[in-house]
């Protein structure tokens, strides 16, 4: 069973900046991030296929939001800029051992096995 730990939310405005960080304590080769508004799904955001190093972004944050990795640390981060209000919820890890699809990478949310226990983002204005 993988671990996923999550670090790096918080409170800012509109505008500001955080970085996410999702360190995993087995090997996966899939790894992403979700996020969920209240009274909203989750929404796939950013995922990366770990081995190929395949990325994908939702359009809400193509161009702010940067996903990158450390194999070393087994570690994804997300650089989160120019947030907007909009980016306000709950921000998840995910992490499977298999390598999923590229297609399906943030459609796909059941895929992933490993979740991890979310932290907080929230944006003012």
């Amino acid at each position: 069973q993988v671990q996923l730990v999550e670090s790096g939310g918080g409170s800012v405005q509109a505008g500001g900046s955080l970085r996410l960080s999702c360190v995993a304590s087995g090997s996966v080769n899939s790894m992403g991030w979700f996020r969920q508004a209240p009274g909203k799904e989750r929404e796939g955001i950013a995922a990366i296929q770990v081995p190929h190093g395949t990325i994908r972004y939702a359009d809400s944050v193509t161009g702010r939001f940067t996903i990158s990795q450390d194999n070393t640390k087994k570690a994804v981060y997300l650089q989160m800029n120019n947030l907007k209000p909009e980016d306000t919820g709950m921000y998840y890890c995910a992490a499977d051992a298999a390598i999923i699809a590229h297609y399906i990478l943030l459609s796909r949310p059941d895929r992933y096995d490993y979740w991890g226990q979310g932290t907080q983002v929230t944006v003012s204005t």
